[in-house]
């Protein structure tokens, strides 16, 4: 979401990278999605008829394992199960496993074992680990300007422009442009800080990432 510098936030290339940076760390707490793709392990769990709802948009996968008591579960081959992906109208990010058939050339799932379905019943596979590259292909237009706002109102709340306003002590930033801080010190009414998951802490940013809220039950799991 680099494209912020040219759209908000200014100052020396340190201070802009602090306020993109944060900026991005309180738009990925919000949405929980991932806006440029990451390598990412992630555990989900195995519902009815072998679909594995992953919470994160998928692109690529390298390997699923069974989480199984013992932990020495082999990664299932490709042919036991296929990928789709919400980059596909339509479809959903997920796993589906092989349920029906048989592979007589993977040990457990050979026909007179009964099949993939028979391997999966004596493992007891109720979760898979599943690796891979996750995320959207390209940062959404919405996204990259709400990270311009957002970066500009950080900035804006540490360095006011009126010279002898007090500097928001809530937002830190080091020498190098690093390790910013970002709290909610609002105590009116007695109302608790809001969570950095429940707002980015602007209403007009919040506004536009509405549409990619990760929310509910598709998310299931992730490390």
């Amino acid at each position: 979401m680099a494209e912020a510098r040219d759209k908000g936030a200014t100052g020396t290339d340190a201070e802009v990278a602090a306020w993109i940076a944060a900026a991005e760390e309180q738009i990925t707490r919000y949405t929980q999605q991932l806006f440029e793709p990451t390598d990412l392990v992630v555990v989900a769990g195995v519902g009815a008829g072998g679909l594995v709802i992953l919470p994160r948009r998928v692109r690529t996968i390298t390997s699923v394992t069974p989480v199984l008591a013992a932990d020495d579960a082999p990664s299932i081959p490709s042919s036991a199960y296929r990928v789709t992906s919400s980059d596909v109208l339509g479809q959903i990010d997920g796993i589906h496993l092989a349920w029906g058939g048989w592979n007589d050339l993977v040990v457990g799932a050979e026909s007179y074992n009964g099949g993939w379905q028979g391997l999966w019943d004596r493992w007891g596979t109720n979760q898979v680990q599943v690796s891979g590259e996750f995320g959207y292909a390209t940062v959404p237009l919405l996204v990259r300007q709400a990270c311009a706002l957002l970066a500009a109102d950080i900035q804006a709340k540490a360095a006011p422009s009126d010279a002898d306003a007090t500097a928001d002590d809530s937002l830190k930033v080091d020498d190098e442009g690093n390790n910013v801080a970002i709290e909610d010190t609002d105590d009116e009414d007695g109302e608790e800080a809001v969570s950095p998951a429940a707002s980015t802490g602007s209403l007009q940013v919040d506004a536009l990432l509405v549409s990619f809220l990760n929310r509910g039950p598709s998310l299931i799991g992730g490390v």
